[in-house]
């Protein structure tokens, strides 16, 4: 079995996605017999259940040789075999809750919700409730009462974004699209723009950053970029800068892979960490002379953005009922907003060179 896709660290836990779903791939030996694709498929992925397999096969998310497939499908030597399976890390259910939901847009197969800062986006530990899909489940229901977790598994959400990251996220309403949506995410075909405000003046006024991102080997919360390959999954972000204010740079990032904190480590690794980012050392004053005036600034600064300024502004794809490629943006936030301000007034004021 071919699962380059699905590494897992020297502990034992998987690495993470912001893309919920992970593929699996296997050509079949030359002397298999004929043999029911569930049947095989529970021998050869750990954790599979046969219902859960079913489900994949009936929405479309287990192909063989490029097609999709019956239920009672038998395997043939050398099929080409491609498993997307979904990646949620918890199994919580999802209590629909009454809430404020910033809707971008919406039709019959997807919808675009414009997350705060702050918000947990699935039920997990330590947040049972409180998160986007408790109240995407509450709204979707009172659209249709019959929208429920066997008819939708957890509610069309095909990738995720950090609780204190705010931006888009696009979720599906019918099968079809969360099939669709997720095969567009694996293949990395999504098209997602941040805008991010980072410590110092960045060098180059575009780059690319290729490292791989895991998980820390000695602090399990948090990544790290392994330039070498050694562990981890692949990573790549290309930036641009969009504007410099000399002891920070606002810069726009386009991700080719979505990993966990992918932005925050990759920025950390060419020595430019998010603006208070107090995973990845941010929440410091990093660039600047530290005397008094200076000092209240950045601090005044923090209090205005308490989280790191990093912002999910453009998601672009292909409509999965339409075909058509659409884009949709989600203006700056009022926090990271401000503070952009503030440090453009702060450099004017100074005569900074920009």
């Amino acid at each position: 079995m071919k699962n380059g896709d699905s590494e897992k660290d020297n502990s034992g836990i998987q690495d993470s996605n912001d893309e919920l779903y992970e593929r699996f791939s296997m050509t079949i030996d030359k002397g298999q017999e004929p043999l029911r694709i569930d049947k095989f498929l529970m021998r050869r992925i750990e954790g599979a259940t046969r219902n859960k397999l079913q489900q994949a096969i009936n929405l479309g998310m287990v192909l063989v040789n490029g097609k999709e497939i019956r239920p009672n499908y038998k395997i043939k030597p050398l099929d080409s075999v491609i498993v997307y399976s979904d990646m949620h890390p918890d199994e919580t259910d999802v209590v629909p809750e009454k809430m404020d939901l910033n809707i971008v847009y919406e039709d019959a197969d997807l919808m675009l919700i414009n997350k705060p800062a702050g918000m947990v986006v699935h039920p997990g530990s330590g947040n049972y409730s409180g998160t986007l899909l408790n109240g995407v489940a509450y709204y979707l229901q009172k659209q249709n009462p019959a929208i429920s977790e066997d008819v939708l598994p957890r509610f069309g959400l095909v990738h995720r974004i950090d609780k204190n990251t705010s931006g888009l996220l696009v979720l599906a309403k019918t099968d079809n699209a969360m099939r669709q949506l997720a095969k567009q995410f694996f293949d990395h075909s999504i098209k997602r723009q941040y805008v991010a405000l980072v410590w110092g003046d960045v060098e180059k006024d575009s780059g690319t950053i290729v490292a791989h991102v895991g998980r820390h080997l000695r602090f399990r919360k948090l990544f790290e970029a392994y330039p070498e390959g050694d562990h981890g999954k692949e990573a790549i972000t290309h930036y641009k800068v969009l504007e410099r204010f000399g002891y920070v740079t606002l810069v726009q990032c386009v991700l080719e892979t979505g990993r966990t904190h992918q932005i925050r480590v990759h920025m950390k690794y060419i020595g430019h960490p998010l603006f208070n980012d107090d995973f990845y050392g941010g929440d410091k004053i990093l660039k600047g002379t530290v005397f008094s005036k200076y000092k209240q600034f950045v601090e005044n600064c923090f209090v205005i953005c308490q989280r790191q300024a990093l912002h999910a502004k453009t998601l672009g794809f292909i409509h999965p009922a339409t075909g058509k490629e659409v884009f949709f943006e989600a203006d700056l936030p009022e926090d990271i907003s401000q503070v952009i301000e503030k440090w453009r007034n702060y450099v004017s004021s100074i005569g900074k060179v920009k």
